[in-house]
């Protein structure tokens, strides 16, 4: 059976600081209809957000993030739990940090943990351990974890879900004319240089950060989808029916 990483984001998640249920209803919802075709591993976001809703200290601050990521992670693990259970399907939590896939021994350690939930059945759910980790130890964004997680769990494929369509060929904010890059075999120069622009308070990703996810797995020829995480029809295509309508594929030469 064939293994892909579903990447969400806070922006997709959350929404005026609290989880979007019936998005992540529907997250789950795909989840469940694409378990008979494939091992599903996801990497969420949102528990800086979800947290928010509990403790609202200043996000700014380390100490305060961290707190709030704490008193965020078993409110958003008791969302998924509650949409899961509508499908009968188990899940587990996987925090992880950079230094996990720098250490041979820590990295197979996770390797086996995930193998083995999915043996069983049991949907990992990923999420990066910003709470007792230094900052030298994160990611800092999602969207590289997830990489990094499906290049080392050997799946074929990563999808992210955004609040964009894909990848343009320039800001589709600001230029009513800005075209959608259908795939994408080599990044544009330049594509990686500037700053992270995420459009939600809680993100900490943005496009830049989804390209160099995208650069990743490309050189070690993997592929990676990045579509919109608000309507699923795209995902749902590619993935159900293996058709390309929306969205952006990332893969190598």
């Amino acid at each position: 059976m064939k293994r892909i990483v579903i990447k969400v984001g806070s922006a997709v998640l959350t929404e005026n600081n609290k989880i979007a249920k019936e998005r992540m209803l529907n997250l789950v919802s795909l989840i469940a209809s694409l378990r008979k075709s494939y091992e599903i591993i996801l990497v969420t976001s949102g528990a800086v957000a979800a947290g928010y809703s509990a403790l609202k200290l200043d996000k700014s601050k380390q100490i305060s993030k961290k707190a709030i990521a704490a008193a965020g992670q078993p409110i958003l693990m008791s969302s998924y739990k509650k949409k899961f259970d509508i499908y009968n399907i188990d899940t587990a939590q996987i925090l992880l940090t950079e230094d996990d896939f720098d250490s041979r021994k820590r990295t197979k350690m996770f390797q086996d943990i995930i193998n083995t939930h999915l043996d069983n059945n049991i949907v990992p759910i990923v999420n990066e351990n910003d709470i007792t980790a230094t900052p030298e130890e994160l990611f800092g964004d999602n969207d590289q974890l997830s990489a990094y997680v499906a290049h080392s769990t050997n799946a074929e494929l990563l999808v992210i879900l955004s609040d964009i369509d894909g990848y343009y060929d320039k800001n589709p904010t600001e230029y009513k004319d800005a075209k959608i890059f259908k795939t994408i075999t080599k990044l544009p120069k330049n594509a990686l240089i500037g700053e992270a622009t995420p459009n939600n308070t809680f993100a900490t990703g943005g496009i830049i950060t989804k390209l160099k996810a995208a650069d990743f797995l490309m050189q070690r020829g993997r592929k990676m989808l990045l579509c919109n995480g608000f309507d699923l029809d795209s995902a749902k295509s590619f993935l159900l029916k293996g058709e390309h309508t929306l969205g952006t594929l990332f893969m190598s030469e």
